[in-house]
């Protein structure tokens, strides 16, 4: 379990389209094999320390001939933001994502003092 020692709880949420292969042949469609696409994720204010992230898929497209084999996660958490990776493999055909995060963590309070 996570505990945070605060009274400061930020929640950051965002979506994203991490992208639309079918449209221009992409790897995700066309590709064979393991493939991975990222996307970085800027928080538009820092946490104190690096946050829990969640990601999830909100929407996909995938080629209904072919297995679906998905793995999506978040990597390289920082205070600043962190990496969407998405993968598939085999001959799994993805013709577009999109992924929805809620990232959670210490932030500073309205009263908390900066010494500098």
């Amino acid at each position: 379990m996570r505990r945070f020692n605060t009274s400061s709880l930020g929640i950051l949420q965002g979506s994203r389209v991490l992208f639309s292969d079918f449209a221009d042949g992409g790897v995700m469609w066309t590709g064979q094999g393991p493939r991975e696409s990222r996307f970085i994720v800027t928080f538009k204010e820092a946490f104190l320390e690096p946050p829990v992230v969640m990601v999830g898929l909100s929407m996909w497209d995938i080629d209904n001939m072919h297995n679906s084999r998905v793995d999506i996660s978040a990597e390289a958490i920082t205070p600043q933001g962190f990496h969407i990776v998405f993968k598939t493999w085999g001959d799994t055909r993805v013709a577009r994502v999109r992924a929805d995060w809620t990232a959670m963590g210490q932030v500073r309070g309205e009263d908390d003092w900066v010494l500098e």
